[in-house]
């Protein structure tokens, strides 16, 4: 190295100070107006998409206690590429052997009963109506036919 670069090095201390920022860019007006819109859409959107999420309508219960259901009632996801099997029968309450929560009774005996599950329609409300539901067959141990149910209509 040459003595003149070896000079200026040996001339600047080894510990600068360092000068604070005049313009504090982290809370300008601007910055906290963009932050705190972002938070307030965000917060909106959540609740938005929270509030129906799965785009199932919910039947619930009418004041005098007795079921909102009725006959031509659609409940459940237009997606028939997903819930493209469908089933008639009376729903009653029962799986088979731990698979199911709920089943149709359907003529020709118990052989011929679909025993359902759904995460999407509430099926308890249509304990002992005739319905059509549309799902998606699942893999079943013990049940003959075991569907996953995304859409249901009281007939």
């Amino acid at each position: 190295m040459d003595k003149e670069k070896i000079a200026t090095l040996e001339d600047q201390p080894l510990m600068h100070q360092i000068n604070q920022i005049k313009n504090n860019y982290f809370f300008s007006p601007k910055i906290l107006t963009i932050v705190f819109g972002a938070v307030f859409l965000g917060i909106g959107s959540g609740y938005l998409l929270a509030k129906n999420i799965s785009g199932v309508p919910v039947i619930g219960k009418t004041t005098n206690g007795s079921s909102a259901v009725s006959k031509g009632i659609i409940v459940g996801s237009n997606d028939t590429k997903t819930f493209k099997d469908t089933a008639e029968g009376i729903l009653q309450e029962g799986g088979i052997e731990g698979e199911g929560q709920y089943h149709l009774v359907r003529p020709g005996g118990d052989s011929q009963n679909v025993y359902l599950t759904s995460s999407s329609v509430d099926l308890s409300q249509f304990i002992k109506k005739k319905v059509k539901v549309w799902g998606q067959t699942q893999k079943a141990q013990t049940a003959g036919w075991l569907m996953d149910v995304g859409k249901v209509e009281v007939l």
